[in-house]
């Protein structure tokens, strides 16, 4: 079956718009064709820094006739609407058909449309996704009108071996392409993909991306295996990297030894960011003095002019570098930083980023009691200076390093180490898969920088709204979980992270307006909401979590999961699942009674109106089980307090079997409504089964 090859030429088109760029050419004429009824067997994109190339396979020769009917306007409809149908759909009152329905008779209009050609198809779609190609950012040149990503030169167009002829502002499609910009830069006649990769592979263009980036990191991890170094990944500067060269040819530099004084997150991130060089470590884990590099020319002389060049840029940004990391270190972070985050404003209604400083300290120190091995001196200092190194010249220079400039520099002070990587790591975790704070002052810091930003934020009712996340609130939110559950540490959210924080606010000045005690309750169920979604990414039921949430005071994370997990098991057994289901039917028997009597059973029971076994055996149960589960949640044994719940499903199953409650006296339907009420207390000791789905 016949086949399309397309290539759009153009200047070089910058990486980071290739990959989607191919994808929406793939989609806009796939998807052009399949509304034309036209479907190939397989279609595959491709781009290079000079080309946009897409090829299907499996076309038909033309497209297929299409029978289409519009609906026309009653018999007898106004003659000016008559005659506005036949004008659209190019047909007289005699072509159409008549038809009816309950509303009587109207006219049908039957259009037989010839399938054309494919060529004739193509030429006439793909001129126009040309023109409109959402390109994020397109230029004009020239005196035509067309916009592209950058200039373009030429466009190739064949079906089935054949030009298809169109034109676009001035650029007639063709057979042509061109090879590499230097090393295969004359014109190649191609009729078909197989032949069109063929030549373009002979004339030094690899047109897979993906081969690209195989070839630059085996190549790179081959030449660094030759010095005993290993190749740092990153997978993203891998993509980026494939998306400049067309024949990519992978070198090694060096790097002068007077740089390796610099931190080698500010090398590698200078490299990465600058210069698109890969970091090479030494088998210590340290940064190598070396650094690989991947050209698009295979040159005469092995490639080492390229990499002297290279070299002589690097030496210049590193220069750079090294200037401001000596700079910065002449100062202290106390001293000389730590006042200038007065002039950084964090938010118009929450302050400057020095008064958040002040208050993460304050809070970092009352959190410490909650986290083993804190020291709370240790913690107050760490959250003065953690935000210190914003100010400086590096972190100015690569904001990416905030927090980690922070740690270098406060070990250039003599700090505590403990101070040092409190301030690197307060950020973390940046997100669900990042690491967590390590130490416990750098966790009471991340906890408490997170909670601030948190509690301000509700403090001024700026909440995330669907998704809108400007301040990224779910994230901190969801950090706080993060450390609090994996680091098992038991801190009450409401009765101690909010409360300190909201008093360190009123204490520097915040006015909460009687609205204190509402914002603590909404955040609360923000926490909720983002417990739900973490403990659901691992497997567990979000009606569980708001079944332990729904009970009052429930506000220590470790604990509602230790609940969650104890009655997710107990609700796969045979005797959960029927506990559910009795205390279900409890329920609404309860909630219907209670609407009819307009009052609620909830007194004690009377063991003397207490006439069947089967009540009998069901009020002693729950007494029982109402003590044993009560002790075991006390003691935090929610395994043993879900074994109590579990003597209940007999007597309540039998309840249910050989007990009418609506008796006929009224103090005995009473009665048995208290009874029932005792299963609803019962399992409100471990959560609220109401919450429970199923």
């Amino acid at each position: 079956m016949p086949d399309l090859l397309l290539e759009l030429f153009s200047e070089e088109i910058p990486a980071r718009m290739q990959e989607k760029a191919s994808g929406d050419l793939k989609k806009l004429v796939t998807d052009a064709l399949a509304e034309n009824d036209v479907f190939g067997e397989a279609a595959v994109a491709f781009a290079t820094p000079r080309r946009l190339t897409l090829s299907i396979t499996g076309l038909p020769a033309e497209q297929p006739d299409r029978r289409e009917e519009r609906k026309g306007p009653r018999v007898g409809a106004p003659e000016k609407a008559l005659e506005g149908f036949l004008n659209s759909v190019g047909l007289s009152l005699d072509e159409c058909e008549t038809r009816s329905d309950k509303k009587g008779e109207y006219y049908v209009a039957v259009i037989e449309k010839r399938g054309q050609p494919l060529p004739g198809l193509i030429g006439d779609i793909v001129p126009q996704i040309i023109r409109t190609f959402p390109w994020p950012k397109s230029m004009r040149w020239g005196e035509g009108s067309l916009r592209w990503v950058r200039p373009l030169h030429s466009i190739l167009c064949t079906f089935d071996g054949e030009v298809v002829p169109f034109e676009v502002d001035g650029i007639k499609a063709g057979d042509t392409t061109y090879g590499h910009r230097f090393m295969g830069p004359a014109p190649i006649k191609v009729k078909r993909f197989e032949d069109y990769e063929k030549k373009l592979h002979d004339a030094k263009v690899m047109l897979d991306p993906a081969l690209r980036a195989r070839t630059i990191w085996e190549d790179a991890k081959n030449l660094a295996h030759a010095q005993n170094l290993e190749l740092v990944e990153d997978e993203a500067l891998l993509r980026e990297v494939a998306g400049l060269v067309e024949w990519p040819v992978v070198l090694m530099g060096k790097i002068d030894e007077r740089f390796m004084d610099v931190p080698g997150e500010v090398l590698s991130l200078s490299m990465r960011e600058n210069q698109k060089y890969f970091t090479l470590k030494s088998a210590d884990g340290k940064m190598a003095p070396r650094f690989i590099l991947a050209s698009n020319l295979i040159a005469e002389d092995g490639g080492a002019a390229i990499v002297n060049g290279n070299e002589r840029v690097l030496r210049a940004r590193f220069a750079d570098a090294e200037f401001l990391w000596q700079e910065d270190k002449k100062k202290s972070l106390e001293k000389d930083f730590l006042p200038k985050l007065k002039d950084v404003v964090f938010h118009a209604k929450l302050g400057t980023v020095g008064e958040k400083a002040v208050r993460v300290s304050k809070l970092a120190g009352e959190l410490s009691a909650f986290i083993p091995g804190c020291d709370k001196a240790k913690a107050e200092k760490a959250g003065l200076l953690a935000k210190a190194d914003l100010v400086s010249g590096m972190v100015y220079e690569f904001p990416e390093l905030q927090g980690q400039m922070g740690r270098y520099y406060a070990l250039a002070q003599g700090l505590d180490a403990g101070i040092a990587d409190a301030i690197a790591e307060h950020y973390r975790p940046a997100g669900p898969a990042d690491d967590l704070p390590e130490g416990p002052v750098a966790q009471a810091v991340a906890l408490a920088d997170k909670l601030d930003t948190l509690v301000g934020f509700w403090g001024i009712d700026e909440k995330p709204t669907g998704s809108k996340d400007p301040y990224a609130l779910r994230r901190a939110a969801l950090g706080i979980v993060r450390v609090l559950l994996e680091r098992h540490l038991r801190m009450p959210l409401r009765e101690t992270a909010f409360a300190n924080a909201m008093t360190i606010f009123t204490h520097s000045g915040f006015d909460w307006r009687g609205k204190g005690p509402a914002a603590a309750k909404d955040l609360l169920s923000f926490f909720a909401d983002r417990l739900k979604v973490h403990l659901r990414e691992q497997g567990a039921r979000h009606d569980l979590v708001d079944a332990v949430f729904a009970l009052e005071g429930q506000d220590d994370l470790v604990l509602i999961v230790k609940r969650v997990e104890a009655l997710g098991e107990f609700l796969k057994t045979d005797d959960g699942a029927n506990l559910l289901a009795g205390f279900k039917r409890a329920v609404n028997i309860l909630k219907a009674e209670e609407k009819k009597d307009g009052r609620s059973f909830d007194g004690a029971v009377d063991a003397g109106l207490l006439k069947a076994p089967e009540e009998q055996a069901l009020h002693a149960a729950l007494e029982s089980a109402r003590s044993e589960a009560a002790r075991a949640t006390e003691a935090e044994d929610f395994a043993n307090a879900m074994s109590a719940l579990a003597k209940l499903r007999a007597p309540v199953d039998a309840f249910f079997d050989k007990v009418t409650v609506n008796a006929p006296e009224a103090e005995i339907r009473e009665n048995r409504l208290n009874l029932l009420s005792g299963i609803r207390a019962a399992t409100g000791a471990v959560a609220d089964f109401s919450r429970i789905e199923g």
